[in-house]
Formats: structure tokens, C-alpha cells, sequence
């Protein structure tokens, strides 16, 4: 069984094992505080954190549907299989597995701000 790392707070979830690091949420502008990669966003962050989310959309580009269908479909995956659903390589399969968790990311930090005004959690290393 592998172990996953986790992150814990206003938001709480799991990074993608093998894709994510735990510092991911610094692409959202506020960095982690690195002996525990405590995340503090505020009501003024939401621009960057809304950039940050368009980035990753612009670089899935055509695959970000796609992508959204096989995660509606699949409860488990190996870059293998997306790499089938996707037409491409496992190697650019990997690099949008990559980018679509960091989407995710940016989903949950986005409307936790917009919900509380603020989203603070702690991410494991």
C-alpha cells in the first residue's frame, strides 16, 4: 500500500503520489513556511490564485476535457492508461497528470477564499 502526503486545514486533501509535491501550493503565489509548509492565503490573493489557475488550464490546453472525463470515469489510474485515453506518450501524460493536480489545487484554494475569506492549511512533507 502506498503512502500518500497530505495537507490539512480550511482545505483538506491529498497530494497526487508521484506527481505532486508537497510545496505545490507555492504556484499559487503565497509560499510555505518550510519547516511544515504551512499555506496562509487571503481575500487579497484570490487574483493570483485565479491566474495561477488559468495557467494550468492554458498548459492542458485540449487535454483538460478529456483529462475531467477519465477522472469522472476512473477511481484509479497509472499514467499508462491516461496515456491510451489521451492519445500521448506516458512521459506527457505524467507532465498533464502533473498540471491537473496542481488545477485541482487551485480549485480548492480558490473557493475556500471565496467561501471564507481566507484558506490556511498545512501541507505534509
Amino acid at each position: 500500500r502506498k503512502m500518500g502526503r497530505y495537507y490539512h486545514g480550511d482545505i483538506d486533501g491529498k497530494f497526487m503520489v508521484g506527481r505532486q509535491s508537497s510545496d505545490d501550493a507555492d504556484f499559487f503565489g503565497v509560499e510555505g513556511d518550510v519547516r511544515f509548509l504551512n499555506y496562509s492565503y487571503q481575500e487579497e490573493d484570490l487574483p493570483k490564485v485565479e491566474k495561477g489557475i488559468e495557467e494550468c488550464e492554458n498548459v492542458l490546453g485540449k487535454h483538460l476535457e478529456p483529462i475531467n472525463k477519465f477522472f469522472k470515469d476512473n477511481e484509479t489510474f497509472d499514467a499508462e492508461e491516461l496515456a491510451k485515453h489521451l492519445n500521448v506518450t506516458e512521459e506527457n501524460a505524467n507532465f498533464n497528470l502533473e498540471w491537473y493536480a496542481r488545477l485541482e489545487l487551485g480549485k480548492e484554494i480558490r473557493d475556500c477564499i471565496k467561501e471564507n475569506d481566507e484558506c490556511n492549511f498545512e501541507a505534509e512533507l
